[in-house]
């Protein structure tokens, strides 16, 4: 029988693996096989061990994953000066939201797009970057109205009057594409009220997996480049507001994910977390224990709850 130690080594060496696997360079987005039927949970545990160098700006560009949710996954790390041995919980498996697996789909609270290929078994990850406080990404049900290459940008008058109060910057009516435009060299325009919002990339290195933008949908270039290449217009796209996701697994396992609300009354106020936390109160065969810790720490990641 092998040594405690030899088991812990065992298991780092198929993390390695793992991320050799699903990490090589020309993979942008992580991508999982969609599970049976009646199941939502997809992906493995890797876990990452800090290296002198390693913070976790770094570590979410090496990894494609969202910087906030990789601190929410590993909230007693100092995410600047990680201690090197450290090991990391990387959010690589999670709960798929409970809509319809069809074209794109944006969970706000994730920060987190999926995109379902049509015909395909097949579900493609990415991390985003959504509205900040006070220019919230909205919900909605919509489509690709269009896809732009080389978009230019056009500053509402919100905006301008923004950069001019903090940055002391006049902008242009019209910013043309190339290395200052904010949009990146790919863009998709949703058919949402006045067709302004926008999927798309960013001429900056930081902001995609955080809550940072005037309310479109920011990506890596490298990211949006792949989706602007394999969606087509017309394709639905969906962004939802979930910050709790649960699923009864076919094999009896119930696993529950939660994640930060985008404001402090999301869960008072909404229908499907209030069935959920009713259905889980009656539930006698979940451990009471770790539903109040899971929606304490709102760790992102999907945790068995059963006994």
């Amino acid at each position: 029988m092998p040594t405690i130690s030899e088991s812990r080594r065992h298991f780092r060496i198929t993390v390695l693996a793992m991320l050799f696997y699903f990490y090589t360079p020309s993979i942008h987005s992580q991508q999982y096989i969609l599970p049976e039927s009646g199941s939502r949970l997809i992906g493995e545990r890797v876990q990452h061990e800090v290296k002198v160098g390693d913070y976790f700006h770094s570590l979410s560009q090496q990894y494609n994953i969202g910087l906030i949710a990789l601190m929410a996954s590993n909230p007693t790390v100092d995410p600047f000066l990680p201690l090197p041995g450290t090991i990391l919980e990387l959010p690589t498996r999670m709960l798929l939201p409970n809509v319809r697996h069809s074209g794109i789909v944006i969970n706000l609270p994730e920060l987190r797009l999926y995109y379902f290929p049509k015909n395909t078994n097949k579900v493609h990850v990415f991390p985003v970057g959504i509205g900040r406080e006070g220019r919230a990404t909205p919900e909605m049900d919509s489509f690709i109205q269009s896809k732009i290459k080389n978009p230019a940008w056009t500053p509402t008058s919100r905006t301008r009057a923004e950069y001019l109060e903090k940055y002391k910057t006049v902008l242009p009516p019209t910013v043309h594409a190339g290395e200052h435009n904010p949009l990146g060299d790919f863009a998709l325009r949703l058919a949402h009220g006045h067709s302004n919002y926008l999927i798309h990339g960013t001429n900056q290195e930081f902001g995609v997996g955080m809550r940072i933008s005037a309310g479109c949908i920011r990506m890596n270039p490298v990211d949006i480049e792949w989706l602007f290449n394999n969606v087509s217009i017309n394709d639905p796209v969906k962004i939802i507001n979930k910050p709790i996701k649960y699923t009864l697994e076919p094999d009896g396992k119930r696993y529950l994910e939660v994640h930060s609300p985008l404001s402090s009354d999301i869960l008072s106020n909404d229908d499907d977390e209030n069935n959920i936390l009713k259905q889980l109160e009656l539930d006698n065969r979940v451990d009471k224990m770790a539903i109040d810790k899971v929606l304490l720490l709102h760790h992102g990641l999907p945790i068995n709850i059963s006994i």
